[in-house]
């Protein structure tokens, strides 16, 4: 069974930067999906970023391009989302996703494993 790991949440000033970090195990094969939704009070859980290690792609929703970005250490399943220039409207729960398949999905619907959520509060 897959497990999923993250951190690195907290509060930070507009225009701040925090990491997250998302520890996978349990894979059965090189073969997987692996990224961070986030979910803000009162709204649909939405996909922030996904890796796949099948063809090493990675893709940013649009609110999120340019200012965050999502690396990823093969030899643990570990992936880091660095968050920079964050703004109010970034402050949700955050939480690491993960699916053995091939591509990325934009829908929640698209990824069978969850880790634990961890909140980002960006706040003055």
């Amino acid at each position: 069974e897959v497990q999923l790991q993250a951190s690195g949440g907290g509060l930070v000033q507009p225009g701040g930067s925090l990491r997250l970090s998302c520890a996978g195990s349990g894979f059965s094969s090189d073969n997987y999906i692996i990224g961070w939704f986030r979910q803000a009070p009162g709204k649909e859980r939405e996909a922030v970023s996904c890796y796949s290690n099948i063809d090493g792609s990675t893709i940013y929703a649009d609110s999120v391009k340019g200012r965050f970005t999502l690396s990823s250490l093969h030899t643990n399943k570990t992936v880091y989302l660095q968050m920079n220039s964050l703004k109010p409207e970034d402050t949700a729960v955050y939480y690491c996703t993960a699916d053995q398949t091939f591509s990325c999905s934009w829908y929640a619907q698209g990824y069978k494993f969850w880790g634990q959520g961890t909140l980002v509060t960006v706040s003055s």
